[in-house]
């Protein structure tokens, strides 16, 4: 069993955790995951780490209340406890030899895009942070991003706060002005990295996206969060976002189908939601 330390609403929507583990705390590095349960009948869901304190023994997770387990999770307070709490999974994002690096996070891939441009401006790398949210109500994580970006944009899709637009309006500008970037990694909505790599496309800057499909064990033996990479002669190959991941190069990705496999189970998990929100109204 593992304690609810703190427990912390970020928005509308979305809350932060910090769970006490102290062997995740230990080994994480940005970039990787844990799969936890809510109880012992539930299923198990990935969330990155988007934090860790190895002195107290906690570790951080921000997640997006938008399925059945997201909804339990979210009731439980501080001082109770979650079933099991496993990782760290998954490679860690790479670090090495990047010395000037454009982080862009939409929605609540800004949790998972916040500790990476916090490692990097710890390695002493030149961070740039486009951060983006559909409103201003929206919004997560703008003082941790200010303050380990050497520069930062937010936007917002409808203007509610700061600029209007979507993250790839001033990636295209600065890369049109002649900016010029080790690596670009972006996070966020499957869309949202689909163009963030096509506007970073003509300009020959590597751009590292973070895939999150569905997943169960965490392995690499259940297959439910396999990608298809397309290699440059047209190759098709077949990875795992859990063990291979879950970052990758961005060129790469077959987005359109990994869209698609991302929408299977979204009326299921509507329902089950629903059925979760009822059995507390009737409580």
């Amino acid at each position: 069993m593992y304690k609810i330390v703190r427990k912390k609403v970020l928005n509308p929507t979305v809350t932060q955790m910090e769970i006490e583990a102290p062997l995740v705390a230990k080994k994480a590095k940005p970039g990787q995951f844990i799969i936890l349960r809510v109880d012992a009948d539930g299923e198990r869901i990935p969330l990155t780490v988007a934090g860790t304190d190895p002195e107290e023994g906690t570790v951080k997770i921000i997640f997006q209340v938008v399925g059945a387990t997201t909804e339990l999770l979210n009731r439980k307070n501080e001082g109770e406890y979650i079933e099991d709490f496993a990782g760290p999974l998954g490679v860690a994002t790479h670090t090495e030899g990047i010395k000037k690096v454009c982080i862009v996070g939409g929605g609540v891939g800004c949790a998972i895009a916040m500790p990476i441009a916090r490692e990097f401006h710890r390695l002493g790398a030149e961070v740039t942070s486009i951060i983006g949210f559909r409103n201003k109500d929206l919004l997560i994580l703008e003082d941790e991003f200010r303050a380990c970006s050497d520069k930062l944009v937010v936007m917002t899709d409808d203007g509610s706060y700061a600029r209007q637009g979507n993250v790839t309006v001033p990636l295209k500008e600065m890369l049109e002005s002649g900016e010029q970037f080790d690596m670009i990694i972006t996070i966020g909505p499957l869309i949202m990295m689909k163009f963030v790599t096509l506007t970073a496309k003509p300009f020959g800057v590597p751009v590292t996206v973070s895939m999150n499909p569905i997943m169960i064990d965490g392995t690499g033996m259940c297959g439910g969060c396999r990608i298809t990479l397309v290699k440059e002669d047209g190759a098709r190959v077949t990875k795992f976002a859990c063990v291979d991941g879950p970052d990758f190069n961005g060129y790469e990705i077959d987005f359109d189908e990994a869209m698609s496999r991302g929408r299977m189970y979204a009326e299921y998990e509507r329902k089950a939601h629903e059925s979760v929100c009822n059995l507390f109204k009737g409580a």
